[in-house]
């Protein structure tokens, strides 16, 4: 069983219509025709949204999306047309609403791995692969791979689990031409923010994106490159063989898995609320990777 503990009652605006709530992000279509996402402070884990809202955690998800959408705009356009507000929504949308172009998206979730670690550890140590894909022998939790591996995912339902599918499965369901240039991009937007990141003093381990289709040209959408869809490591802290420091709501993870939650993840019960204390916490994690990141400090003053 999963879900929200307590669903939001959507925003009602003007001139807006309400398409859908997500795990974070609410989803509109303005009478233009172009999709408006307010990215919330919502967050979850373990497929539950949690009672606790995040200060801050949606606007620094979209704003840390704008900064990378301007740094592969020479790799692949974005969805984004413009970031204003619409008449008549909350104040508090601010900083964390972007109205962008409707997207034929792609049914594939697609994934760029450089280190070992989370589930292709799991299928590793089983089968020496990760998503089918062979890699040498000896490697440990958090190793860097040869070179960054795509592992693409199937979408799924709503409520329901990515299946991780072979790039060969996907070139048979969406076509070989879309499905090379999903990878080659996929691997060319990695390789880029990887070097960035490392610049900065973080290891980008992995993350996710995805892509559709806009007058049959490719265009990256939803968010990019942020801790909710990345694996961001300190550099100085990187250890092989052993589970990483991270820039994410893993310390979320701890806890509702930690006998002080006293929470059981395989019961039907919702999880409880978390302690203010693990909220700062997470908070301060999102905010130091926006501050590392960017090289800029987090503003406070949206509203």
């Amino acid at each position: 069983m999963s879900g929200f503990v307590t669903k939001p009652e959507p925003v009602q605006v003007p001139g807006l219509i309400h398409l859908h709530t997500g795990k974070v992000r609410d989803l509109y279509r303005a009478e233009s025709g172009e999709l408006v996402m307010v990215a919330s402070d919502r967050t979850s884990a373990y497929d539950w949204v949690l009672p606790n809202a995040i200060t801050d955690k949606g606007r620094i998800l979209t704003q840390l999306s704008l900064w990378w959408f301007e740094r592969i705009a020479d790799i692949v356009p974005n969805h984004v047309i413009s970031t204003e507000v619409p008449a008549g929504a909350p104040a508090d949308w601010a900083g964390r609403t972007l109205v962008c172009r409707p997207l034929e998206m792609a049914p594939v979730e697609c994934v760029a791995r450089g280190y070992l670690t989370g589930s292709g550890l799991l299928e590793y140590r089983n089968d020496g692969t990760v998503c089918g894909i062979a890699l040498p022998e000896g490697l440990e939790d958090g190793s860097e791979l040869p070179a960054p591996i795509y592992t693409p995912a199937l979408k799924a339902e709503v409520g329901e689990h990515d299946e991780n599918v072979s790039y060969e499965e996907t070139a048979r369901r969406i076509g070989p031409e879309l499905a090379a240039e999903l990878r080659q991009v996929t691997l060319a937007v990695y390789a880029r923010a990887r070097d960035i990141a490392r610049d900065r003093g973080i290891i980008l381990a992995d993350t996710k994106f995805e892509f559709g289709l806009a007058d049959g040209r490719l265009v990256i959408g939803d968010e990019v490159l942020t801790p909710d869809s990345s694996r961001f490591w300190p550099a100085d802290q990187w250890q092989p063989g052993r589970a990483q420091p991270s820039f994410d709501k893993q310390i979320i993870r701890d806890w509702l898995t930690s006998p002080a939650s006293g929470w059981d993840r395989n019961s039907e019960q919702p999880p409880p609320e978390l302690p203010a204390e693990v909220v700062e916490r997470v908070r301060a994690k999102y905010v130091e990777a926006y501050e590392r990141l960017t090289g800029t400090d987090w503003p406070t003053d949206w509203v």
